[in-house]
């Protein structure tokens, strides 16, 4: 995802003058280039991530349209001060770029792991909030958030995430992608977990059951309307997340159905279930310990005292 988004961002920055990428003093070799393509466009703000917000803010408020790049907690967690007087109380047009999502940095330990970011950035009035699921979403979000005016948060995966679509038509901030048509059961997901909502889909189909997908490019703002049809149709509605279950994409559907008249599907919610990792290793193997893999998405469906 991350060399997606360069890409798309270097063919945009040559296209308009006022995007500016900044860097919290990481990423040369993903953001080479950005920086010998676009040089004048790149400020490399150093290992200052407090700082480097506010220079964004200032350059968005002269006209620029900015994006700051780290990894994990560091551009987001770490100055959510910076994130919330700086910017978006100003709607000032800065981008937030988080490389390594969940727990793409597992082995380096919680510090580095990035699961209450969704919920934290969704709680700022008038940020936009995306997690794209493969290449494709990634390019997607990263030109709609070029055209955004306001203040957004880009959270990536790191690399290697299979493509789920050859193409999307009519991309919007707001709106669900419908990725299988289904019935009784609809798994609903946002950012790279998909390729394991992709697996536990594959399994159901084995077992007997056909399920719908969707995947949530944006979880703020949420598309309502999907949420809404489905939940009056479907009898189980699930949501995968790569993140706490508290504040986040699941707590975001949820509120939907809270709100619902009528509703006929019950919510069942998969993510981290409101704690630290205390363990170290690679994603695949968190995803396993946590309850996120798809084998653990498959049981925990199979589990609901439901009619599917």
């Amino acid at each position: 995802m991350r060399d997606t988004f360069v890409k798309t961002l270097v063919e945009l920055a040559k296209i308009d003058k006022n995007i500016e990428l900044v860097t919290g003093d990481l990423g040369f070799g993903v953001l080479k280039p950005f920086w010998e393509q676009c040089p004048n466009q790149f400020t490399n703000a150093g290992i200052a991530e407090q700082n480097m917000t506010s220079v964004a803010a200032g350059m968005a408020l002269e006209g620029k349209t900015v994006f700051t790049y780290s990894i994990g907690n560091f551009p987001t967690l770490r100055c959510l001060e910076q994130i919330r007087n700086d910017c978006a109380y100003h709607k000032a047009n800065v981008k937030v770029v988080c490389i390594g999502g969940g727990f793409v940095y597992g082995s380096l330990g919680m510090s580095h792991q990035a699961t209450e970011d969704l919920a934290i950035l969704r709680a700022l009035p008038d940020v936009v909030v995306m997690a794209p699921a493969d290449l494709v979403e990634a390019e997607e979000c990263t030109k709609a958030l070029a055209k955004y005016k306001g203040t957004a948060y880009l959270r990536l995966g790191r690399g290697g995430e299979k493509r789920i679509h050859d193409k999307i038509g009519n991309f919007e901030i707001g709106k669900a992608i419908k990725v299988h048509d289904g019935e009784k059961i609809a798994v609903f997901s946002t950012g790279a977990i998909f390729e394991e909502v992709t697996a536990a889909y594959e399994e159901l189909k084995k077992q007997g059951y056909n399920p719908a997908v969707y995947t949530f490019p944006t979880v703020k703002p949420i598309d309502k309307e999907i949420i809404e049809k489905v939940s009056q149709e479907f009898d189980l509605v699930v949501s995968v997340e790569e993140h706490n279950v508290v504040g986040g994409f699941g707590s975001a559907v949820a509120e939907v159905m809270a709100e619902m008249k009528n509703k006929k599907a019950k919510l069942l919610r998969i993510g981290l279930n409101d704690e630290y990792s205390i363990r170290v290793g690679n994603q695949k193997y968190l995803r396993q310990q946590y309850g996120m893999d798809s084998n653990s998405i498959v049981e925990k469906i199979l589990k609901e005292p439901t009619n599917v």
